[in-house]
């Protein structure tokens, strides 16, 4: 081929990743979740094909559909819990209405509620004109509020079913998959080997260490729905566990919710104490257990992968919470892969080069002194 046709072809090459990631880019989150669970689950779903006489399309079916009645059932359970809490706290206040009015439901409200409220509504305007367009206002704000929960809801609804399809695609033609990375890769068997091992590990390791992370806080915060009195206790763990999984919302404001609700119906010191017990406590627990748990699995200093964690949600927002630690393993395999090519080994880290030359002087025998 000549120089002019190796450039077109090259150029073509970058032409045709540029496009496709074009394309894929809005279904990056759904597909970057996908892989990291079909590596995590690969281990699980072969066993169940090799059960199941290597029938891996329905295999894949059939852990799809766990996947999805693992998420929905507690979805719904947990709605039915909070619709029963909504209707709790507005019971109160209907009755108040019906007895005092207005006035009543403001005097049901817990201190100092009720003469905050009552400044708030001599300040308002006296005009009928201007009452109605700051009314105008307010609705809009409402009815904007609702759709755009709405349409969050259904773009997360969306990237979730994008993300099932795509796990079931890459758990029963995954193998197949690979092997067609390895033969078109410019890199050896051996080398895209050990950035595919880096992949599945460090999949494993978030998977492992969000799991554990959503356990822990959520055995911290059922302690603090049980110690603060709040109603439907194992609903609201459940509520966390899942919460957990969001780094946006997080375990630690979910539980801060339920104490506003608390201080809502007039429990104060119940709300303060669980508004304490989600901010201090349940959210501090996931920067310090979850870089612990996956440091098991990764072989990374603990330090390091707290700071992957954090610049990757900083750089990339939620999902950075994966891409923080695989650019990290990235980086690592590429590490490795230089130094058997180049065949200089990296320098031991102070810590470690101290205690190997500790262990051999330990082990090394003191010469003995001839006898008279």
């Amino acid at each position: 081929m000549t120089l002019l046709g190796r450039r077109v072809l090259i150029g073509l090459a970058v032409l045709s990743v540029l496009l496709l990631a074009l394309v894929m880019r809005p279904f990056f989150e759904a597909l970057l979740l996908a892989a990291v669970l079909a590596a995590a689950f690969s281990p699980w779903y072969e066993r169940l094909a090799r059960k199941l006489g290597q029938r891996r399309t329905l295999a894949g079916g059939l852990f799809i559909l766990a996947i999805v009645f693992a998420l929905v059932l507690p979805i719904v359970g947990i709605a039915l819990a909070i619709a029963q809490q909504a209707e709790d706290a507005i019971a109160p206040a209907r009755t108040a209405y019906q007895t005092g009015g207005v006035n009543g439901v403001i005097d049901s409200l817990p201190a100092p509620l009720p003469s905050l409220v009552r400044e708030g509504l001599a300040r308002l305007p006296k005009g009928g004109q201007q009452v109605e367009d700051l009314a105008r206002t307010a609705a809009g704000r409402i009815l904007s509020g609702v759709g755009t929960f709405f349409v969050t809801t259904g773009n997360i609804f969306f990237q979730l079913s994008m993300m099932l399809v795509a796990l079931f695609f890459l758990l029963v033609d995954g193998p197949a998959l690979v092997r067609w990375l390895v033969e078109i890769s410019p890199l050896t068997s051996e080398q895209m080997d050990e950035l595919l091992l880096g992949f599945r590990d460090v999949s494993t390791a978030v998977l492992a260490g969000s799991v554990g992370t959503a356990f822990i806080q959520t055995c911290v915060a059922l302690v603090g729905f049980w110690l603060a009195g709040a109603p439907h206790a194992l609903l609201l763990a459940t509520a966390t566990f899942i919460a957990a999984f969001i780094p946006v919302m997080g375990a630690g404001a979910l539980v801060t919710a339920t104490a506003v609700v608390l201080f809502l119906t007039g429990n104060t010191g119940a709300a303060a104490f669980l508004a304490f017990w989600g901010l201090g406590v349940v959210s501090s627990i996931d920067n310090f257990v979850k870089p612990v748990l996956m440091r098991g699995r990764l072989e990374v200093n603990t330090g390091v992968t707290f700071f992957a964690l954090l610049g990757g949600i900083s750089a990339f927002g939620p999902v950075g919470m994966l891409l923080g630690p695989l650019i990290v393993a990235f980086f690592l395999a590429v590490v490795r892969m230089c130094q058997k090519e180049l065949g200089t080994p990296l320098p031991e880290a102070p810590a470690a080069a101290a205690v190997t030359a500790a262990a051999s002087d330990g082990d090394t025998e003191a010469p003995t002194t001839p006898g008279p």
